[in-house]
């Protein structure tokens, strides 16, 4: 590393170059490299402020941005050419930026660490990439909405508790709570977007600078809409990381919830779902099978992101102040983590989209007759009997239909105290049409639930084109 451009940016405190293991090992080009267009906004933002401050001269300024223009389109025009002591992005843009602009290149960095400025970079970076997750969710909830009311109140199914047969409900009903737990995954991306509303750029390496620096200016240049309080806070602040690593595996765990229900509803055993043959697979040994691939995928996959926000938690654990390298293992988890759950979004609303719901197999599995049992114990509650007393009687019933071998509706058409009205309600498709309390699962509460799903979907509608 005899010549500059092969210097590290820290060289002058040293007489002996870095060693091959030392850059091999505390290099993060390979995973930092995607933070280029970051890089380069923050860098852009910065030399502006440097002007404006006069700290640097117009000249400068223009020669530096020039620089930076022409380093951006080399990058996305993949003729950028990387060289061996870019330990990491900052280095490689700062280097090209000396290169092309001289000496008001080398000026770039004036007022400037990396510890604030590849802060500001993942602010940046996670910014876009959570709105992105926003925008992927807010499809899955449109294809889960758009499923609901093709369903209307025609199909119905099993509710379940322990994965055994508790009620019927409406399917639109089924899929409307994974729209809401989707709903409440999307608040989270927006209060962690808002806390993650803060510019470092202007704390330096820990303590600010001496020079004029003006954070508030950069700041709103980044279209941030506030500057940080404390500057040993500011470089050393991953809170929003851990924040979005966990808003991600809260996330892929509600996927993995929809994921596990398309493994179960497309099996033989419940045959509630055919799979489209264009989001599913075969096997490469038995030809009659159509798999569940996505959903599979989806599924293990929130295994991964778990792992990432449990391994950031331990790393940021008991971390002095300010900022030390071990921040540097930040990206890879958050990177990983928002791609995974982007792509498993948008392949499980493809998913949804193509299959089709096999509505005689779900009535046939709702309409058994034990599924009505709690529309019998609220029968005798009407008739003044304790519920507790009411869930005893039926439960009784239960058990004798089964001990006897005939059906319930025999025993309760036998029973005193049972009228016609009682065994009606063992009537087919009846007890889905008993749900009338707010938030249930019958045709009522369900379109009044509709109507708030599409105002809900509206707004957010509203607030991503703002």
């Amino acid at each position: 590393m005899a010549d500059a451009k092969n210097k590290a940016l820290w060289h002058g405190r040293f007489t002996h170059a870095p060693s091959s293991e030392l850059m091999d090992f505390t290099a993060s080009i390979d995973i930092d490299r995607r933070l280029a267009p970051e890089d380069i906004e923050g860098s852009r933002a910065h030399v502006r402020m440097l002007g404006k401050t006069k700290i640097l001269d117009g000249k400068e300024v223009a020669a530096i941005l020039a620089a930076l223009d022409t380093t951006q389109a080399e990058i996305e025009a993949e003729t950028f050419v990387w060289v061996e002591s870019d330990e990491d992005i900052h280095t490689a843009i700062e280097r090209r930026v000396t290169e092309i602009a001289g000496a008001a290149g080398a000026k770039i960095h004036t007022g400037r660490s990396r510890n604030d400025q590849v802060a500001t970079d993942l602010h940046l970076w996670f910014r876009r990439a959570a709105r992105a997750a926003i925008i992927a969710t807010h499809e899955l909830q449109k294809t889960l909405l758009d499923q609901a009311q093709k369903a209307g109140d025609e199909i119905y199914l099993p509710g379940y508790t322990h994965l055994q047969r508790a009620q019927p409900v409406l399917l639109a009903h089924h899929l409307l709570a994974h729209y809401w737990a989707l709903a409440r995954d999307v608040d989270r991306w927006r209060d962690a977007l808002d806390r993650a509303d803060v510019s470092p750029l202007g704390a330096g390496a820990l303590a600010g600078s001496s020079l004029p620096l003006d954070p508030k200016f950069t700041a709103y240049a980044l279209g941030f809409s506030r500057v940080f309080e404390n500057s040993l806070d500011a470089v050393s602040d991953r809170d929003f990381v851990a924040e979005g690593l966990f808003v991600a595996a809260l996330e892929q765990v509600h996927l993995s919830r929809i994921g596990e229900e398309i493994v179960l509803w497309s099996s033989a055993e419940f045959g509630f779902l055919d799979l489209a043959e264009t989001h599913s697979t075969g096997s490469s040994m038995l030809p009659h099978k159509k798999n569940p691939d996505i959903a599979e995928l989806v599924r293990g996959k929130s295994g991964r992101l778990i792992g990432n926000l449990t391994g950031f938690l331990a790393t940021l654990k008991a971390l002095p102040l300010a900022y030390n390298r071990d921040l540097q293992e930040d990206k890879e988890p958050i990177f990983d983590a928002l791609d995974t759950l982007i792509s498993s979004l948008g392949a499980l609303s493809g998913l949804i989209s193509a299959s089709t719901f096999n509505a005689e197999s779900m009535r046939a599995g709702a309409d058994s007759p034990e599924n009505s049992a709690t529309d019998l114990a609220e029968y005798l509650v009407r008739a003044q009997v304790p519920f507790r007393d009411a869930h005893a009687q039926v439960g009784a019933l239960v058990n004798e239909s089964i001990e006897k071998g005939i059906t319930l509706r025999e025993v309760v058409a036998n029973t005193k105290g049972f009228g016609p009205d009682a065994v009606a309600l063992l009537d087919k498709g009846v007890a889905v049409t008993n749900r009338h309390s707010p938030g249930g699962a019958g045709p009522e509460p369900v379109a009044q639930q509709m109507v708030l799903a599409q105002q809900h979907r509206a707004h957010l509608t509203k607030w991503l084109s703002d």
